[in-house]
């Protein structure tokens, strides 16, 4: 078996990764802000880091890997929905924290080991803040709590942004109580009638920064093995996880190894955002008739780190990747994985060389249990390949049973079995070379 390498952007390198517990590998992604319907950028990482954890698994044992992806369930923006809504702001983090993982099931995304939220974690959030301030790394003003940036002589350590640009990136907020421009917030006031916790500065409610810290430390420990997300993340969020945490613990590590997935664009646009109102969101793709496995391939068309344009050719050219596969698949019992499409994905999750090697394999076996391992095609044992008549071997068996009706000139059975295919998304196609079929 080869060696797992990633790319750790904390070293600016792939490096062998090497956890410090193989019984217990932790791995730690940043999850959603439920205001409002996650669109499909938002699952490029989830679709991402659950093939890393399905290359762990494998790597470490079924039960090595403990994977969590917190809900941040406080922050402005769902309180602006509720305020919109007339509702509690709970109500408005309860739907789309289900919306989201009915999003996720749909592209073949095994759920986390954890998913704590952040509304739980307020008091540990508090005792991290006292920490902090007690250690001479915050401060507290005008009902806030800030982090001291100048405090931590290694902030920055992570992006490698000089102050400049670490105040522009941050889009920090002008305000008199800073003792500096670049400090961040990890405490503030809530008004009368606004969500909020008692605190011992006051009534008040979490900086965004600050769960992720209270979390990893509450559930995974003070330095875990593998932090993730978005490449949109590593400044200012992910830069200001690590000074706190590394700050508050004494010095050690937030994580071992970082690793951030790049932007989904829309076309040759901008990054996919709401802001942008460049978004698609799962369900929208769905009701298209798109398949959850074929936006999940889409995905993983491209080399995690690298940028993705999403466009209608990108997803019809997933979706012949994948009849190609499903008919190579056939009925065959799996096999063990093939060892090229193992290198692949060892090699910094190299989905695109994965896939090609996999539609190279010509053991159906080797291909069902290669895709099911790797989770390139789907969540269940078999990956995508079982489901009825859907089921690789039943469609062959169908095509067999329609030919025979055929010979038979049974037509009304013939065209029974084809209107049964295409009621399950299988059109036939029937041509000189005999009956191939695709999905619709």
């Amino acid at each position: 078996m080869s060696e797992l390498r990633l790319y750790d952007a904390m070293a600016r390198e792939k490096r062998d990764f090497v956890p410090a517990d193989p019984g217990r590998v932790t791995m730690y992604v940043c999850g959603p802000t439920v205001y409002g319907r996650a669109h499909v950028g938002n699952f490029r990482p989830e679709v991402v880091f659950d093939v890393l954890g399905r290359v762990l698994r494998h790597r470490f044992g079924a039960n090595a890997l403990v994977h969590a992806r917190n809900i941040t369930d406080v922050d402005d923006k769902i309180m602006a929905a509720a305020e919109r809504e007339g509702v509690a702001p709970s109500a408005v983090a309860s739907r789309y924290e289900a919306a989201y993982a009915e999003d996720a099931a749909a592209l073949g995304v095994v759920p986390p080991t954890l998913a704590p939220r952040a509304t739980e974690h307020i008091g540990q959030m508090i005792a991290l803040i006292e920490r902090l301030i007690a250690a001479g790394h915050a401060y507290e003003a005008a009902g806030h709590a800030l982090f001291h940036v100048p405090s931590d002589p290694d902030y920055g350590v992570l992006s490698r942004r000089d102050r400049e640009a670490m105040l522009a990136g941050a889009r920090v907020e002008v305000a008199p109580y800073k003792r500096d421009p670049a400090d961040f917030v990890l405490w503030k006031p809530s008004a009368p009638g606004v969500i909020g916790w008692e605190s011992p500065w006051g009534r008040g409610r979490p900086g965004w920064h600050l769960e992720c810290s209270a979390m990893i430390g509450a559930h995974l420990g003070e330095t875990i093995d593998i932090h993730g997300g978005g490449i949109d993340l590593q400044f200012p969020h992910h830069e200001n996880e690590l000074a706190q945490s590394r700050c508050a613990h004494r010095g050690v590590p937030l994580a071992r190894y970082w690793l951030h997935n790049g932007f989904l664009n829309m076309g040759e646009m901008a990054k996919m955002s709401k802001s942008l109102g460049n978004v698609a969101t799962v369900p929208e793709l769905l009701a298209a008739g798109h398949r959850g496995e074929t936006i999940r391939l889409a995905l993983l068309s491209a080399q995690y780190r690298q940028p993705l344009a999403w466009t209608e050719a990108l997803l019809v050219q997933s979706k012949a990747t994948l009849d190609r596969l499903y008919r190579a698949a056939g009925d065959a019992p799996s096999a063990e994985p093939d060892a090229g499409v193992l290198d692949a994905l060892d090699d910094d999750l190299n989905t695109p060389l994965a896939l090609a090697r996999l539609a190279a394999i010509e053991d159906a076996g080797g291909i069902r249990a290669s895709a099911a391992l790797l989770g390139l095609l789907g969540g269940s044992a078999d990956g995508w390949f079982q489901g009825g008549a859907e089921d690789a071997g039943a469609i062959e068996a169908a095509i067999v049973a329609r030919l025979d009706a055929r010979k038979r000139r049974d037509f009304a059975e013939a065209d029974r079995i084809r209107a049964d295919l295409a009621e399950h998304g299988i059109l036939l196609e029937d041509g000189a070379g005999g009956t191939t079929w695709r999905r619709a």
